[in-house]
This record gives structure tokens, C-alpha cells and sequence, in this order.
């Protein structure tokens, strides 16, 4: 497996500190961020899994803690739309360039508008997807924040 990602390269050029770190991927997960969290052996408040929906038919990506739902209402209502739904996930691959289950907010193909649920904030650093299933990448939420140009709001 690679360790250098569209993802990592981002945060190389931007010159944001993070590490990466491989994990045993199990396609047959429930939840593939809880999954991802206990091979690491972090608490699943701090991986954030990356979501990508629609608020009134236009995409956005949303992080939140991987033991956590989104609030499509809430979610919407932070973007200003009236509703949002979840992407379908081979709609979110072609948007992306990445597969479901290694999909990273950084380095996709086409930039949309991030919002990083606020409560990602109150830790020193939080893991996202690398942009390969199986890689995690460890920065420090306000990188990660301004490596976005993501707003932060509650919206689980």
C-alpha cells in the first residue's frame, strides 16, 4: 500500500504537519469508521469519517466523529438549503476520484464546499481518511480546518 496519496500530497505542498498510518481494512465492516478507529486503537470521536451529500442538489463533503450521525436537517440548514440528502456512493467516487471507504476531504477532483462538525475541534488531533482504504492521516484539527478553508458548525 501507498502512503502518498493525492490527499498527503495536499498537505505536503500546504506544508501541514501529519502523519499517516496504515491499518487492516475490513471491507465487511458495519461501520467502517468505527471499524477503522478500533484497528488504530483510538477512540472513535476522533476519526472523522467523510461524508458527502447534497443540500439542494449541490454537493458538499461533511466531516464528523465516526461514532456519530449527521443531521441532514441540520446539515442543510448550515449550508443555508432547505434539505440534504446523502450522495450516492458511485456519484461520490466520480466527484471524488477516491473509492468508498478511502474517500479524503483533501485531494479530491473537484473542490466543494467542507463543514467539520465543531465538536472535531476540542481535540489536540484527529485522523481522516487518506485517501486509500486501509490509511488514516493525523493532523491537528485547525490544519485540517484551514487546509479545507471548512467551516465548523454542530451538525450531528
Amino acid at each position: 500500500m501507498s502512503k502518498t496519496t493525492r490527499a498527503t500530497l495536499a498537505l505536503t505542498r500546504a506544508g501541514v504537519a501529519h502523519s499517516v498510518h496504515a491499518y487492516a481494512y475490513d471491507p465487511d465492516a458495519a461501520r467502517i469508521g468505527l471499524q477503522a478507529a478500533e484497528a488504530l486503537g483510538v477512540p472513535p470521536e476522533r476519526l472523522l469519517k467523510t461524508l458527502m451529500a447534497q443540500v439542494d442538489g449541490k454537493p458538499v463533503c461533511v466531516l464528523v466523529p465516526s461514532d456519530r450521525e449527521v443531521s441532514l436537517k441540520r446539515l442543510a440548514a448550515a449550508f443555508g438549503g432547505k434539505s440534504a440528502a446523502m450522495m450516492r456512493p458511485a456519484e461520490a467516487e466520480r466527484l471524488t476520484g477516491y473509492h468508498v471507504g478511502g474517500i479524503s476531504p483533501l485531494g479530491q477532483k473537484r473542490a466543494v464546499p467542507v463543514l467539520i462538525d465543531a465538536d472535531a475541534l476540542g481535540h489536540a488531533q484527529v485522523f481522516v481518511n487518506g485517501g486509500q482504504r486501509g490509511l488514516q492521516i493525523l493532523l491537528a484539527p485547525a490544519d485540517l480546518v484551514a487546509a479545507l478553508g471548512a467551516r465548523t458548525e454542530a451538525v450531528t
